[in-house]
């Protein structure tokens, strides 16, 4: 609508549609300026940025390049990996502002999903140089290994009907079904009880497939375990190291039915994604094998190389090359040698069998704010540090009241995260202004690579001005604080951030866990089994742990230590007894255990 001013001035008023793709345009801008220092112009320029059209937003190469192709001549796509946003460039400026016309506010219906584009012109665009990755030492990825007929056999020769069978010993595991030959893997301790093997040993079916992998030297031992897993989209398992006193160096892992990708992480944190092509080998020796974690992130699409030969190497983060891979149903099957002796490894660190057997003195009550500190950095810190990986993949699902609360907001709004974890609340509402703080610098880490904005901060000194947060949220996080008062100041701080009139939500564990004659969720939880158990077995206090690392001088501090009040060690999923305790973490694979094995990593 337009209105005449002095009579040669004319005012555009704006449509209620109009300014909301402006809002929504501006966002975009602003988006892109903190991810990319990238700022967008006004002027028609050959190059646009296309918000919402990223793979981070589901939306694959292919389809978003038919559409801009519609528009005229497109030089390049740049899709980065996990981001919402990818850029193109077209062969002139006429044809980009032809684009920006069509498509700016219009919708993209891609895999299963409406997005809305929203379009601004920038003046330049990253690099498409592409970033070499390299395997981890000692891994191999050998292509059609096994032909499309052999692949079906394979396949066909696994029966998955329910049965109660000790031959196989079948599980339904929550993320995935499992079969067990040879010997059976166990998740309550993360290894295989050598003196029962299981009848039977491996598939006849696998004989052909072994000989050639002792033929070719793939291995030089043929394997006596074999464990068949297979996963329908969305499903994974978390980072892991194959138990070193459970099995011999070399592990094999045929990947039929559909391809995937593995994610591999060394202790210092480099990460390297490898694409698994279907009826792909998977060696793993050495390094990749005793060091490296590897696990598979549960999604039901893949960042994958859009060329099309899928070529096993790493995938790098090329823009220019990268695309959506739907999954599919995989199988696999992973051949292990059971080790009789005790593994000597050059990874001590992380060996099971290297590890030193002694016991850490029992934890005593904190005694003042040093204590506090000193407990919540052994039992809190450096546990989150050590499990980020795996906490992250448990943590996915909003808690309703918490989303209530953020979509309660207006928009603009700008809200803390304390004690954010993996950020699964900073994308919640996109209509605020969300950042997030944590102490472990492996979940900001993984904060990142999920495009949000987070920190490493303590949550008792949150390094914001005073009076800027219109909301904050504190989840799960205060009862980690092991005194009353480092509690209170916790809230305190969350207190100090907010504006006048600024609204704060705090959720802690309770130690009730029954209103109203009704169990808690936590509580009717109790008969998970072995995979999803967060908690240890028996319920003990520590003070009477034995400590065989500290000679005679040491008796007389310990003595004095063991007469302080001792923290407890909850037994998972019942009730509380104590409001001062430990709740362990199982860690499922953690670095010195195999898959899916409960490792205790008491947490306060």
């Amino acid at each position: 609508m337009e209105k005449s001013v002095n009579g040669n001035v004319k005012l555009v008023k704006r449509t209620k549609e109009e300014k909301k793709l402006l809002r929504k345009q501006l966002k975009a801008s602003h988006t892109l300026l903190k991810h990319e220092g990238i700022n967008t112009t006004s002027c028609p320029t050959k190059s646009l940025v296309v918000a919402n059209g990223g793979l981070g937003n589901g939306v694959s190469r292919e389809k978003l390049q038919d559409v801009l192709r519609e528009c005229g001549c497109v030089e390049s796509l740049l899709m980065p990996p996990n981001k919402p946003y990818a850029f193109v460039t077209y062969g002139s400026a006429e044809d980009a502002q032809q684009c920006y016309t069509s498509l700016n506010g219009s919708q993209l219906h891609c895999q299963g999903q409406t997005v809305t584009l929203y379009l601004s012109f920038v003046e330049k665009v990253g690099s498409e140089s592409e970033v070499c990755a390299e395997l981890p030492p000692g891994l191999k990825v050998l292509e059609e290994f096994v032909s499309a007929e052999e692949e079906a056999g394979l396949l066909d020769a696994i029966d998955w009907a329910p049965m109660s069978d000790a031959v196989t010993a079948q599980k339904a595991l929550k993320h995935r079904r499992v079969k067990h030959y040879g010997y059976e893997f166990r998740y309550d301790n993360n290894n295989v009880d050598k003196d029962k093997p299981l009848p039977g040993g491996l598939p006849k079916i696998c004989d052909a497939l072994l000989e050639r992998c002792l033929k070719e030297n793939h291995i030089d031992i043929r394997p006596d375990q074999l464990t068949i897993n297979q996963y329908e989209p969305g499903q994974g398992i978390p980072p892991h190291v194959d138990t070193h006193s459970a099995f011999e160096d070399t592990i094999l892992s045929l990947s039929l039915g559909a391809k995937t990708v593995m994610d591999f992480r060394h202790p210092e944190g480099r990460s390297v994604a490898v694409v698994l092509p279907r009826r792909s080998l998977l060696v793993m020796q050495g390094e990749s094998r005793y060091l490296w974690t590897h696990g598979i992130t549960p999604r039901k699409f893949d960042v994958v190389p859009a060329g099309d030969s899928v070529s096993p190497q790493a995938l790098t983060s090329d823009p220019s090359d990268l695309t959506l891979s739907k999954r599919d149903t995989r199988t696999s099957f992973t051949f292990r040698k059971v080790r009789q002796t005790a593994c000597d490894c050059a990874y001590s660190s992380a060996c099971d069998s290297q590890r030193p057997l002694e016991e850490p003195l029992a934890p005593a009550l904190p005694q003042d704010d040093g204590d506090a500190s000193r407990l919540e950095t052994r039992f809190v810190h450096q546990v989150y540090e050590e499990i980020a990986s795996h906490f992250s993949s448990t943590r996915h699902s909003p808690w309703p009241r918490v989303r209530d609360f953020l979509c309660s907001l207006p928009p603009g709004a700008l809200l803390a995260d304390v004690g954010c974890g993996n950020g699964k609340y900073l994308g919640l509402n996109s209509d605020l202004w969300a950042m997030g703080c944590d102490r472990s610098q492996s979940l900001v880490q993984i904060c990142a690579e999920r495009g949000f904005q987070a920190f490493v901060s303590d949550a008792l000194n949150v390094p914001l001005r005073s009076g800027v947060c219109d909301a904050c949220i504190s989840i799960a996080v205060i009862h980690h604080f092991s005194t009353q008062e480092r509690r209170l100041a916790a809230v305190n701080e969350l207190v100090r951030l907010l504006k006048p009139g600024g609204r704060a939500l705090i959720y802690v564990w309770a130690l009730e866990q029954e209103y109203n004659k009704q169990r808690s969720k936590y509580l009717k939880e109790k008969d998970l089994g072995q995979e999803e158990r967060t908690g240890t077995s028996v319920e003990r206090e520590t003070e009477n742990v034995p400590d065989c690392s500290q000679g005679h001088a040491g008796k007389s501090d310990r003595s004095a230590q063991q007469n302080q009040p001792k923290l407890v060690v909850h037994t998972n999923r019942t009730a509380f007894n104590s409001q001062d305790l430990l709740v362990p973490w199982h860690l499922k694979g953690g670095a010195t255990k195999a898959p899916e094995t409960p490792t205790d990593n008491p947490a306060i």
